[in-house]
């Protein structure tokens, strides 16, 4: 993880703009928190390519995509860990925005009173009271040193930190990666309630189920490209899961399946909602609609 003080690092622009969005099916004027713009960056064999999508205030967006398809490195670029090429980014104040990066890595031999003494002098509003609540909940023990904790504690520590100081906007990056599942409910509901008092989230992760908790929009990455940016509900109406014989497999079927894998007794695949005709169809999850989508790259 990239301890929250190296934020200090990077110029935030205060710039927000008006915007609106979808949340729980209600239509409400909201404000955007985040807004990402033609966002490219280019490596040897990779690049993202024209990278853009926003974060609404109140809204829990997942961040989504096979490992290696840009996640980290649009995080990174969006932060100004790495430079970019091109392309535009408008973010809160640093003081307004929590950034957590998978497993904390902080000096191994600190006591965790340390590193929160440390961290709260970058912050105007810093919340002791909050910080203590989530210590508790969180179940740390601030005298603790960082090496006495688990891999799924640090990133408790790492979220109590990136929670105690008024946060509007939340980066999180793998958030939940390491911990047992009652503790990934537990953070899952902190997100929720977050959301409901106006806290934007942007949350990668590979736990789709997680997502499909909390997350009310979707953004889909793949190969350095945005595939899919939009409300949760609309991205899984687009698609249905159907199946059939082999008789049934034609040529002009074929060409409207995605990610088809045949079997003996027949098919199953993914095809648009428009698609689906009289074949035996049934709405996907996200993790099905991702990795038929997967099998076509």
């Amino acid at each position: 993880m990239n301890s929250l003080p190296l934020m200090r690092e990077v110029a935030f622009a205060k710039q927000k703009t008006e915007g609106e969005t979808l949340r729980k099916g209600e239509k409400e004027a909201t404000m955007s928190l985040l807004s990402v713009e033609n966002l490219c960056k280019s490596y040897p064999g990779f690049a993202l390519r024209n990278v853009s999508f926003s974060v609404e205030e109140g809204s829990i967006m997942g961040f989504i995509g096979r490992n290696g398809a840009g996640k980290t490195t649009t995080l990174k670029a969006m932060l100004g860990l790495v430079h970019a090429d091109s392309g535009s980014v408008t973010l809160p104040h640093k003081e307004e925005l929590g950034v957590v990066f998978g497993e904390a890595d902080y000096y191994r031999t600190r006591r965790l009173s340390d590193i929160a003494a440390v961290t709260k002098r970058f912050y105007v509003n810093w919340n002791e009271r909050r910080y203590a609540e989530l210590m508790e909940r969180f179940g740390l023990d601030e005298r603790k040193r960082v090496k006495e904790l688990s891999a799924g504690m640090r990133v408790k520590f790492a979220l109590a930190l990136a929670l105690s100081h008024g946060a509007r906007l939340l980066i999180l990056d793998e958030p939940t990666s390491g911990l047992d599942p009652v503790s990934r409910d537990e953070l899952t509901g902190i997100f929720l309630d977050l959301a409901a008092e106006g806290t934007g989230i942007l949350f990668s992760t590979h736990i789709i189920s997680d997502l499909e908790k909390c997350a009310d929009a979707i953004t889909y990455i793949q190969r350095g490209e945005i595939i899919e940016s939009c409300d949760i509900e609309r991205f899984a109406d687009a698609y249905r899961l159907v199946t059939g014989g082999r008789e049934e497999l034609t040529d002009d079927l074929r060409r409207k399946l995605i990610g088809c894998r045949e079997h003996a007794f027949g098919f199953e695949a993914l095809v648009r909602t428009e698609d689906a005709g009289a074949l035996a169809a049934s709405r996907p999850g996200l993790e099905e609609i991702m990795v038929h989508l997967e099998r076509e790259v």
